[in-house]
């Protein structure tokens, strides 16, 4: 019997839910704190098909519709951001470029293991001198033999202390990066390969963040993702596809608050009365809760359009932008009202502000999105 669609999503949220308050509800404070990353729950959800998310059965995968998948990263992330950054990071931006661009078998020999969750998956782009401007990778990869010579540094790689088969964006003319810009899929026991110490972050602290090291890093030709400046264009159709992700966390993020803000302004009692009575809580809590709604209405756009095979890039943009943004109003506004107790690392509101920022950095920055959008909306119009 096939399920309607509305009651799949439904039992989705309540699996996925019931299994993050179980598993990191416990220990989300503490891993935060210790900055640890929680193994014993990546073992716990490798065989629900958590790294596989949207992975064809035929690879090991749950194929996932994107809704399904959205509902995922906001319900892991409303209990911890930084196991749903984990999560939506391998599944968007690692796996999503091999199968979209990788060769049979490329996807029969690393798409297997990373939907598994043997290995987790990263897209390297960023460096000192490269983020937003991508024209700026200093990597390079030079052909040798029968594959390439890999030397230079990636920073702030999600995943990057955990990971072992990222994607890398490198040039192979420096002179011309628009054109030799390629991906290579990395793989940890490659000699020339090592990882930098982890990131003391303000927020999303149980997530490994790194620099990752290339020297003299031998890539054999069949690690080449796509061809020779494919670069470019797989970049730009991964982070659209990595936008998703982003806003979901940042929706679960800003539920998380919103639900916490509630409890606490029904329990909180002032002037012989719960606070929710006043109406300056119960305005924020209505401005919080509209602004929840209509981010997660942006995603579930997005990923319609997705499905359906349709462009989505501008869609993407404005899912991410507006999520990101609700997030840390809201976060703010539950620090609000929590008072004095919202400052404190006790109370898990603290938690959640620290980690919505970042949702505004990563996958483009809110600026970034801007261009996005007024470029496609110019476009548009013309």
């Amino acid at each position: 019997m096939r399920l309607d669609p509305c009651m799949k999503h439904k039992l989705v949220r309540k699996a996925v839910r019931e299994f993050a308050e179980a598993e990191l509800g416990p220990i989300a404070h503490d891993v935060d704190r210790d900055a640890r990353f929680p193994w014993e729950v990546v073992e716990k959800m490798r065989p629900l098909n958590f790294f596989g998310l949207q992975v064809p059965r035929r690879y090991g995968g749950a194929d996932l519709d994107s809704i399904s998948y959205a509902i995922t990263i906001e319900e892991i992330s409303r209990v911890s951001g930084a196991m749903g950054l984990c999560v939506t990071v391998h599944n968007s931006v690692g796996i999503y470029p091999i199968l979209q661009f990788g060769t049979e078998e490329q996807k029969e020999r690393f798409v297997t293991r990373l939907a598994s969750g043997e290995c987790i998956g990263a897209f390297c782009l960023t460096e000192a001198n490269a983020g937003s401007d991508a024209a700026g990778v200093e990597t390079h990869a030079v052909a040798s033999g029968d594959g390439y010579i890999v030397n230079g540094t990636k920073i702030f790689v999600t995943n990057g202390g955990v990971c072992s088969l990222p994607l890398i964006f490198a040039v192979t003319d420096a002179a011309n990066p628009s054109r030799s810009a390629s991906v290579f899929i990395m793989e940890r026991d490659m000699p020339g390969y090592s990882v930098g110490e982890i990131e003391d972050l303000c927020g999303m602290r149980a997530n490994p963040v790194s620099s990752l090291f290339f020297e003299d890093c031998r890539v054999p030709r069949e690690n080449l993702l796509g061809r020779i400046g494919d670069g470019i264009k797989i970049a730009l159709e991964t982070l659209d596809t990595g936008r998703i992700g982003i806003a979901a966390q940042a929706v679960g993020i800003a539920n998380a608050a919103f639900e916490a803000s509630v409890k606490y302004s029904k329990e909180r009692q002032q002037f012989r009365k719960p606070i929710s009575a006043f109406q300056s809580i119960q305005n924020l809590l209505a401005d919080m809760a509209v602004e929840i709604d209509a981010a997660r209405l942006l995603v579930y756009r997005v990923c319609a359009l997705k499905d359906a095979g349709k462009s989505f890039g501008k869609e993407a943009a404005m899912a991410k932008l507006y999520a990101s943004t609700t997030a840390t109003t809201v976060t703010g506004r539950a620090v609000q009202i929590h008072g004095g107790y919202g400052y404190s690392k006790e109370y898990d509101v603290e938690r959640y502000f620290r980690d919505a920022k970042v949702t505004e950095i990563y996958e483009g920055t809110s600026e970034i999105q801007r261009l996005v959008i007024s470029r496609a909306v110019l476009s548009e119009l013309t």
